[in-house]
């Protein structure tokens, strides 16, 4: 029967081997996922690169010129019930027959200051020279900060025409409601509440 000596040196360099083989393993495992994110990066960009170039170029709408062919009056917007109505009326200034009209409004909201638009049509859909129509709708209060008007469209194609504009009705005053207040008397009837014999404190 052998005994097997133990030899330090032999087992310090098996553990320093280890090791090593543990760091290398360490950096494969840095350096492999590196290359994957970086890959990743890239056909991310890629990808973003190709919907960019199939997406076409917004196309700005024309500004319309000449002169006037509706005059908007926009009224302030009323508060009911947590809701705010706006609206206002339409007048055909021009000598034609305007049909399809509609009024577009641009909010910007509440909760990220963003701007959103929306479309509301003229009633009745058909204005002779010198007709109105009116245009309006509800939103809740906490919805929207501001509102503006941002253009006025005619037609079966809805083209912009060019507008004037102006203030219309002004939101009336809120009224307070009138609150009776009720104080009850303290002592017996006939005396006074405060007095320098019998002090007592207001309400």
């Amino acid at each position: 029967m052998f005994n097997d000596p133990f030899h330090p040196e032999e087992a310090l360099s098996q553990a320093k081997e280890s090791n090593k083989r543990k760091l290398l393993a360490v950096v494969c495992a840095v350096a492999v996922t590196a290359v994957l994110l970086a890959g990743y990066a890239a056909v991310r960009k890629y990808h973003a690169m190709q919907v960019a170039a199939d997406t076409p170029p917004a196309v700005p709408e024309p500004t319309p010129k000449g002169p006037a062919l509706a005059h908007v009056v926009v009224d302030e917007p009323t508060l009911e019930k947590g809701m705010t109505t706006i609206g206002g009326v339409v007048k055909n200034v021009s000598n034609e027959q305007l049909s399809g009209l509609s009024v577009r409004l641009e909010f910007r909201r509440r909760k990220d200051g963003k701007t959103e638009e929306t479309v509301l049509p003229v009633t009745p859909a058909h204005l002779q020279p010198q007709e109105e129509g009116a245009y309006a709708a509800k939103f809740p209060v906490d919805d929207f900060a501001s509102v503006r008007l941002a253009g006025v469209h005619a037609g079966p194609q809805s083209t912009l025409i060019v507008y004037s504009s102006s203030q219309g009705k002004k939101r009336a005053p809120e009224r307070l409601q009138p609150q009776t207040i009720i104080v009850k008397r303290a002592g017996k009837p006939g005396e006074f509440i405060n007095t320098p014999d019998n002090p007592g404190r207001l309400p």
